[in-house]
């Protein structure tokens, strides 16, 4: 099954060469892309996200800029600095890493953040958008995994799809993509009576539930795709950690005729994503400026510069 391993790799470097060039035309005209990360607290998972996101930005022709607060900041102070950086006109998007500590609520800061500016997705505004097929800032996990499932080169008008998994940020937003391109879709979740009738006839599977290895080679039509979006550390009889997805990937690769490594496959494919969403929101703020003082005039981001 090695030729069709759906990894991750190819069609991330095809993404970030189209972000690439077009944030070098919009920095020629005065505007450059530029993230912020905002982390709450010292969490070593974390630094790696950030560490490789960073890269990525780079490589990607966009800036990225750290924004670290710690375990002990309130909500309000939190709040407070999005809103600044909402107004910040050389903030192009702004990212928050999980995990927050517990007294902060994730959603509201999620919330917080403006939709011009939400690249990841999360503000329910940017949720909402893609019922109506709105689809440019979906959640980054969701498009990047119907990305790949695009990349097998299967027509999604008609085709049969299963997503495992219902959650807001990635489950519920994967059936939208799918259906806004044309396929027809079924959600399984916790109270589904018998996933694998679902899954058994899916020309393609989506699963994101958190559960190792939970989808089994025997729940798999021949020749189906599947994309593993779960990544769970799991320890063996050893007592080494290793890690793993929502698919049992060794008796389902046996059988289904693309599937996503885990790790190499969804990863890789979030960030240029997240990257590629970065030049969506630069593109709006520069058209809702343009429509306010007139095209021809410097870029936000250089005039603050100034």
């Amino acid at each position: 099954m090695g030729d069709r391993d759906l990894r991750g790799k190819p069609v991330a470097e095809r993404i970030l060469g189209e972000v690439r060039a077009e944030a070098e035309r919009l920095a020629e005209t005065g505007w450059r892309p530029r993230l912020m990360s905002i982390t709450v607290g010292d969490v070593a998972a974390v630094d790696v996200y950030v560490r490789n996101q960073k890269r990525v930005a780079e490589k990607a022709g966009v800036a990225f800029e750290e924004r670290a607060f710690p375990s002990d900041v309130t909500q309000r102070e939190l709040e407070a600095a999005i809103e600044t950086m909402n107004v910040d006109p050389r903030v192009t998007g702004i990212i928050i890493q999980r995990p927050v500590p517990p007294q902060i609520s994730i959603k509201a800061l999620q919330t917080a953040v403006h939709p011009f500016k939400d690249v990841e997705g999360m503000n329910p505004t940017s949720i909402g958008n893609i019922v109506y097929n709105e689809l440019d800032l979906a959640p980054c996990t969701a498009a990047a995994s119907v990305e790949l499932l695009k990349h097998t080169g299967l027509p999604l008008e008609g085709l049969e799809v299963v997503v495992i998994g219902h959650s807001e940020i990635v489950g519920k937003p994967i059936a939208f993509l799918a259906m806004a391109a044309g396929a027809t879709v079924t959600v399984c979740h916790h109270m589904t009576r018998a996933v694998s009738v679902h899954s058994r006839r899916a020309d393609a599977i989506f699963v994101a539930v958190g559960r190792p290895k939970l989808v089994t080679g025997d729940m798999i039509k021949p020749g189906a795709a599947v994309i593993d979006i779960g990544i769970n550390a799991v320890t063996d009889a050893d007592g080494r950690e290793t890690i793993c997805g929502d698919v049992d990937y060794d008796s389902a690769a046996e059988v289904a005729g693309w599937i996503t490594p885990v790790p190499g496959g969804v990863g890789p494919v979030t960030v240029a994503v997240l990257m590629r969403n970065t030049i969506t929101a630069l593109k709006r703020q520069k058209a809702a400026y343009d429509a306010q003082f007139g095209r021809g005039r410097v870029g936000a981001g250089e005039a603050a510069a100034e």
